[in-house]
C-alpha cells in the first residue's frame, strides 16, 4: 500500500518525520474559537498525566471531528431518495448525488477520518486511566470513554462510506509506521471489534464541562448505549441492539425518570374542517439539554464562513445571502410522493374519525411533517420573474445535528422487528409503548417462555409513559411515531399491523417482519428527511435482505416513478451492484470491484 501514509496522515511521504508534531490534540484559536477560548499547544511527551490534559484532549479530537460533520450529512442524504440537486449545485455535490465521486472531491478525503482516529489512538495509547487526583477521583476515565466512542463512530462512518478501510489502533508517529501494510476491515469486522472494545464503558458518565460558548457540552458526545446499539444493528445482533437502545432510553434521565417520545407533532386543527389551519410543536431543532430535549448529539460549527470548521449546510439547504437565495439541495419528488401517500387520520372534538381529503394539494396532502419542515417565502429573480424557494427549518443553526431521541426509538423498533417481535415494533409506530401496551399487544403473541421473559425486560412504566387520549390530558407524553405527522394513527384503519393468516407460522412471522420493516423504512424517511441517515438506512436493509434492488429502486425513483429511466441515465453506475455503493479514493480505499 504505497500511499498509506497519505491516507493516514494527510501528509506527503517526505513529511512523515514531522507526524508527531502534527498530532495536535488542542485546536487553534482560528479553528474553534466559537466554542472554546483556549491557547493552542502540542503535547511534547508521550504521556497524558496532568488533569489539565482532560479537557484539551477531548476538545482537540472534537475539533478534528468538526471537519467530518458536513460530509456525514451530505454523503448520507444526497445518495438517497429524499433530496435532489438544483441547477446551481456545485460539482462536488453533484458528483455525490450521481455516484460519481472523484478523488479530488472535497468530501472524498479519508485522511480527515484518519486524522481523528490517529489522535484518538494517541490519546488511548498514552493516557493513564488509573490516575487519580487529590480528591481520589479518576482523572481520565470519562475522557477515555468519550475518546473510544469518537474512534468507534469515526471508523463506522469510514466503513459505511468506503466499504473496506485500513484498520489501525495504534498511533502512527514515524514514517516507518505510516508505510506499513495494515489489514482492511469492512463493516462486519469494524462492528465486531468495537462492540468488544466498548464493553464495560456504557455506564461511565460523560465529562461535565458545562456550557461552552452557550451550548451544553453534553451534546458533544456519543452515548455509549446508542453507539453500541448502532454497531449491533449493523452487525445483525438484533436482540442486543434493541436492549442497547432501550438501556439508553431507560437510563438517560435516571432509573426513575422516563424519556418518552413526547406528543410533539404537526397536525390539522381539531375544530377546523376547512383543512387550512395546522400547527406544529416539533422540537427537533432545539439545542438545549434537558430531561425532555430531543437532540442527543451534535457537532459545533464556527460562525464565520471564512473559518475552516464553518458548516455550509444552511447555505446548501436554504436560500441565503451567500447563495443569492438559490439553494443547492431541495426536496425530491420521491419524498413528496411518499409524504402525499400517507392517510391522515383526524379525530374531531366530537370524537369522529375522518380522513384528510385526497383532493388536498402539495404538502397539505398526507403526512404533515414535510409541511412543517419546508416553507415558502423567499424568492430569487430569474428572467424578470420572482421564483419562490422553500426554506428548510432543519438547517437554521451553525451546528450539525447527528443523533436525536426519535432516531433511538425507530432504531429500537427496527432491531425489535428483526429480533422476531414485529408487533412490539409496530406499536412504537402506531400507538406508542408503555407497560400496558406491551402486556396487551406484545406478550400475548410470545410463543415461548423464553420470548416472554426477554420481552419483559423492557419496562416502560405507565406513569412515566402516558399514552394520549381523545380528551388530551396535560400528562400525556407518548404517541406512536407515525402520529407525528399523520394524525391519530391509533385509530387509522389504513395503518394496521400487516398479517396473513393463510401462511404457516414461520412464513407468517417472516411476512410480518418484512412488512413492518418496510413501514419502519418509510417512517425513517418521513421523520428524518434531510438529516443524513437515509442512504445508510436503505443500505442496511438492502444488505440485511441480500436485495441490492431495495436500495437501487428507491434511489432511481428519486424524481418520481415516471423518471426512473432518466435517473438511471444520470447515475452511470449500476446500483444493483453493491460495490458501486461505496466511495473510492486513489485506488487505495474502497471496495474492490
Amino acid at each position: 500500500m504505497k500511499r498509506t501514509i497519505d491516507i493516514l496522515t494527510g501528509c506527503c511521504k517526505r513529511y512523515a518525520a514531522l507526524l508527531l508534531s502534527a498530532l495536535i490534540l488542542v485546536p487553534s484559536m482560528s479553528g474553534c474559537q466559537d466554542f472554546l477560548d483556549t491557547e493552542s499547544s502540542h503535547f511534547s511527551d508521550n504521556k497524558l498525566d496532568s488533569p489539565s490534559d482532560t479537557l484539551y484532549s477531548v476538545i482537540g479530537v472534537l475539533y478534528k471531528l468538526q471537519s467530518l460533520s458536513d460530509r456525514t450529512i451530505l454523503l448520507g442524504e444526497l445518495r438517497g431518495d429524499l433530496a435532489d440537486v438544483t441547477d446551481v449545485t456545485s460539482s462536488d455535490l453533484l458528483e455525490i448525488a450521481m455516484f460519481n465521486v472523484s478523488d479530488n472531491n472535497a468530501y472524498n478525503a479519508p485522511r480527515d477520518y484518519y486524522a481523528v482516529i490517529n489522535n484518538c489512538n494517541y490519546f488511548l495509547a498514552n493516557v493513564d486511566i488509573d490516575m487519580k487526583n487529590n480528591r481520589n477521583e479518576y482523572v481520565f476515565r470519562k475522557e477515555y470513554a468519550v475518546i473510544k466512542a469518537y474512534r468507534a463512530w469515526t471508523y463506522l462512518q469510514l466503513a459505511l462510506n468506503y466499504g473496506e478501510v485500513p484498520f489501525v489502533t495504534e498511533p502512527i508517529l514515524t514514517q516507518e509506521e505510516a508505510e506499513r501494510d495494515y489489514p482492511k476491515y469492512g463493516i462486519e469486522e469494524i462492528c465486531e471489534y468495537f462492540i468488544n472494545d466498548l464493553q464495560g464503558l456504557e455506564t461511565i458518565e460523560v465529562p461535565g464541562y458545562g456550557a461552552i460558548r452557550g451550548t451544553d457540552s453534553r451534546l458533544f458526545y456519543f452515548p455509549m448505549y446508542v453507539l453500541l446499539g448502532d454497531l449491533n444493528l449493523w452487525a445483525g445482533n438484533y436482540k442486543q441492539a434493541a436492549l442497547c437502545y432501550y438501556n439508553y432510553l431507560n437510563t438517560r434521565n435516571g432509573l426513575n425518570v422516563g424519556y418518552p417520545i413526547t406528543t410533539s407533532l404537526t397536525q390539522w386543527s381539531r375544530n377546523d374542517m376547512t383543512w387550512r389551519n395546522w400547527s406544529s410543536s416539533s422540537v427537533g431543532a432545539g439545542e438545549t439539554y434537558s430531561a425532555t430535549s430531543e437532540l442527543i448529539t451534535m457537532f459545533p460549527g464556527d460562525s464565520i464562513p471564512s473559518e475552516n470548521q464553518y458548516s455550509r449546510l444552511n447555505d446548501y439547504f436554504n436560500p441565503t445571502q451567500n447563495n443569492n437565495n438559490r439553494p443547492s439541495i431541495t426536496c425530491s419528488q420521491g419524498l413528496m410522493d411518499l409524504s402525499a401517500a400517507q392517510a391522515y387520520c383526524h379525530l374531531t372534538n366530537s370524537s369522529d374519525i375522518i380522513y384528510a381529503p385526497a383532493s388536498l394539494e402539495g404538502m397539505d396532502r398526507g403526512d404533515l411533517r414535510l409541511r412543517s419542515v419546508l416553507s415558502e417565502g423567499t424568492y430569487y429573480e430569474l428572467d424578470g420573474m420572482r421564483v419562490p424557494v422553500k426554506r428548510n427549518s432543519k438547517y437554521s443553526s451553525r451546528n450539525v445535528h447527528l443523533y436525536r431521541r426519535t432516531m433511538v426509538y425507530l432504531r429500537m423498533a427496527e432491531a425489535l422487528n428483526r429480533a422476531g417481535y414485529p408487533r412490539f415494533a409496530f406499536q412504537i409506530l402506531s400507538k406508542g409503548v408503555n407497560n400496558s401496551v406491551i402486556a396487551s399487544e406484545v406478550l400475548p403473541y410470545c410463543t415461548t417462555a423464553a420470548d416472554s421473559a426477554w420481552v419483559s425486560q423492557f419496562n416502560f412504566p405507565n406513569n412515566q409513559y402516558v399514552l394520549r387520549t381523545a380528551v388530551e390530558m396535560t400528562s400525556e407524553n407518548t404517541i406512536g411515531i407515525h402520529s407525528k405527522g399523520s394524525g391519530w394513527t391509533e385509530y387509522n384503519e389504513y395503518y394496521v399491523f400487516p398479517d396473513d393468516s393463510t401462511l404457516t407460522a414461520d412464513a407468517r412471522l417472516a411476512y410480518q417482519i418484512e412488512k413492518v420493516e418496510d413501514m419502519i423504512v418509510d417512517e425513517e424517511a418521513l421523520e428524518f428527511a434531510f438529516e443524513g441517515h437515509r442512504y445508510y438506512d436503505l443500505m442496511r436493509v438492502a444488505l440485511r435482505r441480500g436485495e441490492p434492488a431495495y436500495l437501487a429502486d428507491r434511489v432511481y425513483a428519486r424524481r418520481g416513478a415516471a423518471k426512473v429511466d432518466e435517473m438511471k441515465s444520470f447515475i452511470s453506475k449500476d446500483l444493483n451492484e453493491p460495490a458501486n455503493w461505496y466511495l473510492q479514493w486513489n485506488g487505495e480505499i474502497g471496495m474492490e470491484k
